[in-house]
């Protein structure tokens, strides 16, 4: 077992390499082409089409997945397609949705009690 304050090797080359994935995907349109190419794959033109943004732009984010190894391409003939190299990458996405959800259902929940808090303070006329 480590001393605190010693450091881990592994688990920092580790840490690194999933900031780098994160640091990839942190970005909405990339998140998006992630997603379109889920259980497809995909040219850049369907993927441009798809998120709405420029056939170049889509190419530049290709391009990074590329060579963060989180896509692939399969040419044929003149075409080149994307695919995810892991599709459970995707899963991760919906991790995040339901991340996301829990977060709003919690703020949510406490807007709610703001607002009963709230009627109830507002019931009393206050002084200055």
């Amino acid at each position: 077992m480590a001393c605190f304050g010693e450091t881990m090797p592994d688990r920092d080359e580790v840490s690194r390499e999933l900031a780098a994935v994160l640091g990839v995907l942190a970005h909405a349109e990339r998140i998006r082409i992630v997603e379109e190419l889920r259980e497809e794959e995909r040219d850049v033109n369907a993927l441009a089409a798809a998120i709405g943004a420029r056939q170049a732009r889509v190419s530049q984010h290709l391009a990074l997945l590329k060579a963060h190894r989180l896509v692939r391409e399969r040419r044929d003939g003149r075409h080149v397609y994307y695919h995810l190299t892991r599709p459970s990458l995707a899963g991760w996405l919906l991790d995040g949705l339901r991340y996301l959800e829990s977060e709003i259902l919690d703020a949510s929940e406490l807007h709610e009690a703001i607002e009963r808090v709230r009627d109830t303070w507002g019931t009393h006329e206050f002084e200055p």
